[in-house]
């Protein structure tokens, strides 16, 4: 047995084996592709015959084929993250929002997701580590590729770039939605990372974009009126698991008794993914107009400028991206995670002290921003073990025999997630005055919920559970009876279709009666004037596309 060990290491450490091995190793996408994606049969030909002649043309360049193994090391990457992605979501090239996903997550919510990826991670391990290791040996090793050996790989590289190219020009023609830049693989990974790269870069120039942006906003109320605004910012929390829409578990016990809460049950989020859907919370942005993020401040600064006193309160840390940057146009701003060691992650009822405090101040005008941590995998890490309703919930591992636990897992976020939005309640109401709390997730999640097996949320293709989300209202009884017509516009729309990316922004401002000229009752289900808007939402390249019918 150690003797074929060592002449098997020997064989990939030759300058022929790191060829060849490479060579399959880049395959190994492509052909993954092939057989998820769908493709026209051309296109799988194209998709397998022009990178394989690529990819033997440049590992024979050099002498030493490791250092091209080297110089590849980027596709080598691509290639590890695509088959990772396919695991999880079984479709889809690595895309623009999965890069900035990793630019805009912190690292222990990584880590968790990686530490539960076993199978994944311990596969592509195995596959692509190796051919580093061999490269990087092969480059201390005296011996060079045989002429002959470097002559047939050229040959059949040319043959396959040939063959290839001419595929590409008949699939151009004869497969109309191929596109190079988006189904041509790893072409359309490297395009999608210079989409991200951009994006970031237009993230960073937000500030000064918008440094003098005016709302033009006023507040309708009078000046001594006491009103407290919340709007709590939920993550990966989908309707389908809440029991107020119909879900047998117990997973909203408590805002279910809790008066003058009104529940809206055909609700869509227009992205599957945080760092997009967050910011069309808090802005006058959506799918069909998502350039007005770059060009126009948030929801808080609109309140600021009606005199309302402001405060974000954040349980993530922050990432310098698009939700940091409209939490900073508050008159405080806190993360709470950063007072805590790395790798620390508190509750969501660690919010409720910082409320309690803003409260305690007594400002006759507040607006507070809080975004949770939610049910974000992994699940379990979400509440505290005496809040673990549903049992058992102990295995983590993201695989579809571990549904059963991974869902009770899940469905104990959402209880703890029902138990903080009551105690927030309790607070405003235990405050007086006039008080409405607006609650809604950024996104849904997958559970392995049928044939499809999707896992977690930012799936290429949205599903209906990742789009489908829990959005509600509560207003105390002093609001009820000094805005009638708000109370009885919220009860009329509440059956009504709705985008949470769409109706958060106007419905806030209406709520807490601030007028400015971007204010449109139209997307307001506080307003009896609310109209329904087409579903959908936003594709990696912030397309707006039809968003797929509810289970």
């Amino acid at each position: 047995m150690k003797r074929f060990v060592i002449r098997l290491v020997r064989l990939f450490i030759h300058p022929h084996g790191v060829v060849l091995y490479a060579t399959v190793a880049l395959l190994c996408p492509h052909v993954a592709l092939c057989l998820t994606e769908g493709m026209p049969l051309l296109a799988c030909l194209t998709n397998v015959t022009l990178p394989l002649g690529v990819y033997l043309l440049l590992l024979t360049v050099p002498a030493r084929p490791g250092w091209m193994v080297g110089a590849l090391f980027p596709f080598v990457f691509f290639a590890a993250f695509q088959l990772v992605l396919l695991y999880l979501f079984g479709q889809g090239v690595v895309a623009v929002d999965m890069f900035l996903n990793v630019l805009t997550t912190n690292t222990g919510e990584i880590f968790e997701l990686l530490d539960n990826l076993v199978p994944a991670v311990a596969g592509v391990f195995v596959l692509y580590l190796p051919l580093l290791v061999f490269s990087a040996c092969s480059l201390r090793s005296p011996l060079r590729p045989r002429a002959a050996f470097v002559r047939r790989c050229r040959q059949t590289g040319a043959v396959a770039c040939g063959a290839g190219v001419l595929l590409l020009a008949v699939t151009c023609r004869t497969c109309p939605p191929y596109r190079i830049s988006d189904h041509l693989y790893p072409v359309n990974v490297t395009y999608n990372l210079l989409l991200a790269v951009q994006r970031s870069v237009l993230v960073r120039q937000y500030q000064e974009r918008v440094a003098s942006f005016t709302f033009g906003a006023r507040s309708e109320r009078e000046a001594g009126t006491p009103e407290v605004y919340v709007l709590v910012i939920g993550e990966t929390a989908r309707a389908a698991s809440f029991s107020l829409y119909g879900y047998p578990r117990p997973t909203t016990p408590l805002l279910a008794s809790t008066p003058g809460v009104v529940a809206f049950d055909q609700v869509t989020t227009q992205s599957n993914t945080t760092h997009k859907s967050v910011p069309m919370l808090l802005t006058g942005a959506r799918a069909e107009h998502y350039s007005r993020l770059y060009r126009e401040k948030g929801v808080v600064a609109a309140f600021r400028e009606a005199g309302f006193h402001t405060v974000f309160l954040s349980n993530q840390r922050p990432n310098r991206s698009f939700i940091d940057f409209l939490g900073e146009e508050a008159d405080e701003w806190r993360f709470i995670q950063e007072d805590l060691p790395a790798g620390g992650q508190p509750t969501d009822s660690a919010l409720l002290a910082p409320v309690r405090e803003v409260l305690a101040a007594r400002r006759p005008k507040e607006l507070m921003v809080l975004h949770t941590y939610g049910s974000h995998f992994n699940y379990r890490e979400r509440y505290p073990r005496t809040m673990a309703y549903f049992q058992p919930d102990e295995r983590t591992e993201a695989t579809s025999e571990n549904r059963v636990q991974l869902t009770n897992a899940y469905d104990n976020s959402l209880r703890y997630t029902d138990y903080v939005l009551h105690r927030l309640i309790g607070l405003l109401e235990e405050r007086g005055g006039q008080a409405a709390l607006l609650y809604t997730s950024d996104h849904g999640e997958n559970l392995y919920d049928d044939d499809r097996r999707l896992f977690l949320h930012a799936s290429p293709r949205a599903s209906e559970y990742e789009l489908h989300v829990p959005f509600l209202l509560w207003l105390s009884e002093d609001y009820r009876q000094a805005c009638p017509e708000v109370a009885a516009a919220l009860q009329a729309n509440r059956h009504r279709r709705a985008q949470n990316s769409v109706v958060t922004f106007h419905t806030l401002l209406q709520v807490g009666g601030i007028r400015t000229p971007v204010r449109e009752d139209s997307c307001s289900v506080a307003s009896p004037g609310y109209r329904e808007h087409p579903l959908v939402y936003l594709n990696d390249h912030n397309e707006a596309v039809s968003s797929p019918a509810w289970p």
